[in-house]
């Protein structure tokens, strides 16, 4: 069946505040289909009904192997087919690497990154099927690069970027688009209710007390719109040469074009003695 904007479908996840719901109300606004997803379905039932022949909304948790299957087979079920699969259920943890207890570091894999595994491995089959589709990986500036007080988030959003890499390159032959989406601070729960702090430890106060305080005091107030967002993120889908990734956001921009230069500078610096590591003829 040939898709047309009217019968495309977005799969997404983390539907229920953020990034999830503001792409979930574009898509709708557009004239997709969507189901939309979040552990709690309650949480949904005000985005439903703004749409309600559109946006069908169903509790998942990505974490929950089983569940996942579940709700995509439901949504297979429903309209027929996937389009897009939104990868955007997660939350961040603020603390040092000494400060994270070993289970909020497991915590933060399975739902950041075990979850869009899940969920981009029981969608695959019928994107391959179809012969198109798109899978999109909500990572972050700190998905690219790091700071202190966010290793576990940052390990998260790294281990998904590497295997989005990889996707996307086994991928491609089948007709379906990969793309990692690294926005900065954007005004959603992220800096609030989705941003767990850790317990402090006193010798960490002077290096990670900044980024505990910049965390709490940014909540509201950050210059990106998910609106917005979502309406690049489609953009850049439709077009011929989708990005591998896409940076969103002034900030996510240039704090990235600085890390890369500071790499090539390093790389540069080294160069020599990194190449002369081969067993001497």
């Amino acid at each position: 069946m040939k898709t047309t904007d009217n019968n495309k479908v977005w799969f997404i996840t983390g539907a229920s505040s953020g990034f999830g719901k503001a792409i979930s109300e574009y898509a709708a606004s557009k004239g997709y289909k969507v189901i939309a997803t979040a552990r709690r379905k309650e949480k949904l039932d005000e985005l439903a009904a703004t749409a309600p022949e559109q946006i069908k909304a169903i509790s998942m948790d990505v974490t929950s192997r089983e569940q996942v299957k579940q709700r995509v087979n439901e949504a297979i079920d429903t309209f027929g087919r996937i389009d897009v699969l939104i990868n955007n259920a997660g939350y961040g943890i603020v603390g040092a690497l000494e400060e994270t207890p070993e289970e909020e570091f497991r915590n933060q894999m399975e739902t950041n990154f075990f979850g869009a595994v899940a969920v981009t491995q029981e969608v695959l089959p019928y994107l391959r099927k179809q012969g198109s589709g798109a899978i999109v990986n909500m990572s972050s500036m700190g998905g690219n690069m790091s700071f202190s007080g966010f290793s576990a988030y940052s390990a998260s959003k790294f281990a998904l970027e590497g295997a989005s890499e990889a996707l996307a390159q086994e991928v491609a032959p089948f007709g379906i688009k990969t793309m990692i989406v690294e926005p900065g601070a954007f005004r959603t729960e992220f800096a609030g209710s989705a941003l767990k702090h850790m317990p402090k430890i006193k010798a960490y106060d002077d290096i990670v007390g900044d980024t505990r305080e910049f965390a709490k005091g940014m909540d509201g107030t950050q210059e990106g719109d998910p609106y917005k967002a979502a309406r690049v993120i489609d953009k850049a889908l439709r077009s011929e040469n989708t990005p591998l990734r896409l940076q969103l956001g002034s900030d996510a921009v240039e704090a990235i074009k600085t890390n890369a230069e500071q790499l090539l500078f390093e790389l540069e610096t080294w160069r020599e003695t990194a190449v002369n590591t081969n067993f001497d003829d």
